[in-house]
């Protein structure tokens, strides 16, 4: 494999194709209907994102922390992925999670503040998603690591972004990897700000540069070219399958949202640096291509938006459907057995909630007239 001096693209952001040497065989069988299928993709987790953000301003949800501008970088690597492969993901990953199942109203649970986890994680082939930046990292290599005690020849996969990689975890992860061989794929996602901090400021060199240390071969990349994104990833995970152990993949991207919908990024950023991004669209990119090629025709196009629309109206209807959980069932889960000390826990809540209670059948007092007028 060569390393990350190749910037890998495949679309440029016209969207005329790139033949390459190395890739066009990756990627042979990625024909008119199978990027139709990713460009649809790309549209639909695009609508949901912005439909979730939507519900965040009108109070519905909590948080959100927006993907707009990342749909390519998630897709082509999400739909490279085998059933029995497994995905650790940082928060924004919405679109990896779409490709392994997850349904929409599953991707804003965990943001609407109604329970501590929105799937299970062994019926999609993902964890839920990390908040502590970089620590999916150290657990994905861990999951690999079991993979190959196992004799197995699925792979775990990390996504994080380029802020991540200046956590020591990322490096301790990276460190296991490669001294145990162990098949797992680093995904990072450089869309070029960890919260209002330039990743220019946090790494003179490309990030691509790093895993080289640890003995990691890397690949950079285009991350709003998808066939790019897929192409790489794929081989990848050929790699890890057929034992060679791990890789990472800087795809080079950009957040055109805020880092969260708590964040203002017009105190950092410069709209001309956003406008060229704008250019450089992901879904655009492929859907000129698609036209140019004759995939994407009107009525194609009509059928992706009414997905796109009914995905909005499912999310948006399932998340105005969440009830929220009775106080005691955060105690439900915690322990696969019966524990004391979360039963001790139970009933001191449990107590303390009833002394919010309105009525007062709970309060014993008895006041005796005829006694010392004591309270007992």
């Amino acid at each position: 494999m060569s390393k990350h001096q190749e910037f890998l693209q495949l679309l440029d952001p016209s969207g005329e194709r790139i033949p390459s040497a190395d890739y066009d065989a990756v990627i042979a069988d990625v024909d008119g209907p199978a990027l139709l299928a990713l460009y649809r993709d790309m549209v639909v987790i695009r609508r949901i994102d912005l439909e979730a953000t939507a519900l965040q301003r009108q109070g519905e949800l909590a948080l959100w922390p927006p993907l707009l501008g990342q749909e390519a970088a998630q897709i082509g690597s999400g739909r490279a992925l085998r059933a029995d492969d497994f995905v650790f993901s940082s928060y924004r990953e919405h679109g990896v999670a779409f490709t392994r199942g997850v349904t929409p109203v599953d991707l804003v649970r965990v943001w609407r503040g109604v329970t501590a986890s929105g799937w299970d994680p062994y019926t999609v082939g993902m964890a839920t998603p990390q908040v502590i930046i970089g620590a999916q990292a150290l657990h994905a290599t861990g999951y690999a690591m079991g993979i190959r005690r196992d004799g197995a020849d699925s792979v775990a996969v990390v996504y994080f972004g380029d802020g991540a990689t200046s956590e020591g975890d990322v490096s301790e992860a990276m460190v296991f990897a490669a001294s145990f061989q162990a098949p797992v794929v680093f995904f990072c996602q450089n869309n070029q700000w960890a919260i209002s901090e330039p990743v220019g400021l946090q790494s003179p060199g490309t990030l691509a540069d790093r895993p080289t240390g640890f003995g990691i071969p890397s690949l950079r990349i285009d991350g709003n070219d998808v066939l790019a994104v897929h192409a790489a990833t794929r081989t990848a995970l050929a790699r890890a399958r057929a034992g060679d152990g791990p890789t990472f993949i800087e795809a080079v991207t950009y957040r055109m949202g805020p880092h969260t919908t708590a964040d203002d990024p017009t105190r950092y950023r410069d709209p001309a640096d956003l406008e060229s991004w704008h250019a450089r669209d992901p879904i655009a990119r492929l859907a000129a291509h698609l036209r140019s090629t004759g995939v994407l025709t009107d009525e194609a196009e009509e059928r992706v938006q009414r997905a796109a629309t009914a995905a909005a109206a499912e999310l948006r209807a399932g998340c105005l459907a969440l009830a929220d959980p009775e106080p005691l069932t955060m105690f439900d889960e915690v322990y696969a057995e019966p524990h004391p000390e979360l039963e001790r826990q139970r009933a001191e809540y449990a107590d303390y909630l009833a002394g919010f209670d309105d009525s007062d059948t709970h309060i014993d007092i008895h006041i005796d007239t005829h006694d010392d007028g004591g309270a007992r």
